[in-house]
């Protein structure tokens, strides 16, 4: 038997430090704050697919995206319409359609093609800079959505009552931006200061209402 040269009083804060080490270790990582957000329109309506986005004003470590994030082709639309993802996230073009599409973009924050595919795309896009990148199909002229790349994983889109909410927000000084791929006007930036209580803002945002493109009958299509 293997005499302890420790005193018991020693043993037993020894024990009880190991304890507090191991709850430490197995604690969840702390979580930030909420940013409440709303938009409306001049006239107080809610504006759906606005893009927020909190910038840090002083230099932070920022986590990395990691997931691929799609946007589909259903009933030859873009699904969603209006996406936001960070810089250096790779997307995903599925074709949910049973015809083929051709998708491309011409923007300055990303120029891509994939030509006509049908199932999964053959290729994925990296979008490694900031800025707004609009997709199109070469095929199907009605269809078109939107990808706001930003500099920052705290973002979020409004919803119909033109709510967002961005979580796990560190305490901070932040710049709390708005886009929206119709915007008119209004939408200035707001600096706010989260707690850990989080914090509450709302823009007021000009927007022209979404033009629709005559889209054919599925019949008619032939690819």
């Amino acid at each position: 038997m293997i005499q302890s040269n420790i005193p018991r009083s020693g043993v037993a804060i020894a024990a009880m430090l190991c304890g507090v080490l191991l709850a430490v270790s197995q604690a969840p990582p702390a979580r930030g704050a909420t940013i409440a957000a709303h938009v409306r329109s001049p006239a107080g309506a809610a504006i759906a697919d606005a893009v927020i986005y909190a910038l840090p004003a002083a230099s932070l470590p920022l986590p990395k995206p990691t997931l691929k994030i799609p946007i589909e082709q259903i009933d030859r639309e873009f699904v969603p319409y209006v996406s936001a993802v960070q810089t250096g996230t790779t997307m995903v073009f599925p074709n949910r359609d049973p015809i083929r599409h051709h998708v491309y973009s011409f923007s300055r924050a990303k120029t891509f093609e994939i030509k006509l595919y049908s199932g999964n795309a053959p290729s994925e896009i990296l979008f490694d800079q900031p800025g707004v990148v609009t997709l199109g199909c070469n095929i199907h002229d009605w269809m078109i959505a939107y990808v706001q790349v930003v500099d920052t994983p705290y973002f979020a889109k409004t919803d119909a009552q033109g709510g967002a909410q961005l979580v796990n927000v560190p305490p901070g000084k932040y710049e709390l931006k708005v886009w929206h791929p119709t915007q008119k006007g209004g939408g200035e930036p707001q600096a706010v200061v989260v707690g850990q209580a989080g914090v509450a803002a709302s823009f007021v945002l000009d927007v022209a209402p979404r033009k629709r493109r005559y889209k054919p009958p599925l019949d008619k299509m032939h690819y």
